[in-house]
């Protein structure tokens, strides 16, 4: 296939050896903050699409900074080529259901954990196995893991569809979660708030939306359409997006934050992309024309990301960097996850 590399300002990734490396390389600022834990880290559910390339670059962060120290990898692990990956990079793992109480408190004491476990798609419909997964796991596991230091990923779906000119929900924004999913990553957020409270845990909600890679993620979704000529639903018409590499940095960053009360933080890129103008930069690049259908909302499902831009400098992959690997990796058929984001989604039906 020919391709036209004048479009592309600068060097794109050609296979999964390349982004792995990409999505895993630490910099000074995360082997500084790794270094200043304080004992072992456990990351618990690490086999979905984050996990396991957080759990590379933590393994990665240890090896720079020549630190020796555990890291523990949980979940049922439903890939075993995740956990291979995982474990080749130095990771232990350890398969464990973790709604089974017993298994929960057979699972080793550590300092550091950061809680990943999660269910978004398939919510409608199984509406119980999402409440079990975001809020009832959360409340054992804010019991089990008391005494550590705890980074618990959350979502910028908590927020209401907020107007685009107010530039998005700061941390002090009141929630107003919609659907199933939203309501009960709030029920997340409250249980490990409750247990913070009563044992005095300190806690980090890191309110994330929306971490992108090459294999996954809004600008996949719509590069995806683009080069299939498939019509872009624009209602929802305006998003943040952060590169997933820069959005695992500041996890291993945030356990300096935690707190009890617990803080929250909201993790993203600072622009408030256009959807209409990402397709559009992905059309030029992959010289097509995009289809549009309906037109955009005054509102969007939006966060402002200015705190953790502070603590932690604007992302080290900038967005136009990342439209440009994406595009590519489309055309050359790269492979991908296979999980389409729903990021249209306005109902809060996943």
């Amino acid at each position: 296939m020919d391709i036209d590399l004048s479009r592309f300002s600068g060097p794109v990734i050609q296979n999964e050896i390349e982004l792995e490396d990409r999505l895993t390389g630490p910099t000074p600022d995360v082997v500084r903050a790794v270094s200043e834990l304080e004992g072992d880290l456990m990351i618990l559910g690490v086999g979905g699409k984050m996990g396991p390339t957080l759990a590379r670059l933590a393994a990665r962060t240890m090896q720079d900074a020549g630190l020796n120290k555990r890291i523990i990898g949980v979940d049922l692990f439903p890939s075993n080529v995740h956990r291979e990956r995982i474990e080749q990079a130095g990771v232990e793992t350890i398969a464990c259901d973790c709604l089974d109480r017993a298994a929960l408190e057979s699972l080793p004491d550590v300092p550091n954990l950061i809680f990943m476990a999660g269910r978004k798609f398939g919510s409608t419909g199984a509406e119980h196995l999402t409440w079990a997964v975001n809020t009832y796991l959360p409340a054992l596991v804010a019991q089990r893991f008391c005494n550590s230091r705890i980074v618990v990923f959350s979502s910028g779906n908590v927020y209401p569809f907020t107007p685009i000119l107010h530039g998005g929900p700061s941390e002090d924004h009141p929630t107003g979660p919609v659907g199933d999913y939203a309501q009960s990553c709030i029920g997340r957020e409250r249980m490990f708030q409750y247990f913070s409270d009563r044992f005095g845990t300190k806690v980090l909600i890191f309110r994330l939306n929306y971490a992108v890679e090459l294999r996954y993620g809004i600008i996949l979704d719509i590069a995806q359409k683009v080069h299939a000529g498939i019509p872009i639903d624009l209602t929802m018409g305006n998003v943040n997006i952060i590169w997933q590499g820069d959005a695992n940095a500041r996890v291993l960053q945030s356990f300096a934050l935690c707190d009890t009360p617990p803080r929250i933080l909201n993790v993203t890129g600072p622009e408030i992309i256009s959807i209409r103008w990402l397709a559009r930069r992905l059309g030029h690049l992959m010289g097509r024309e995009p289809v549009f259908t309906g037109s955009e909302s005054e509102t969007a499902l939006i966060s402002n990301s200015a705190q953790s831009v502070a603590l932690f400098g604007y992302p080290t992959v900038p967005i136009g960097r990342v439209i440009e690997w994406v595009a590519y990796w489309v055309l050359i058929a790269g492979p991908t996850l296979d999980k389409p984001t729903h990021f249209e989604t306005r109902d809060g039906k996943f």
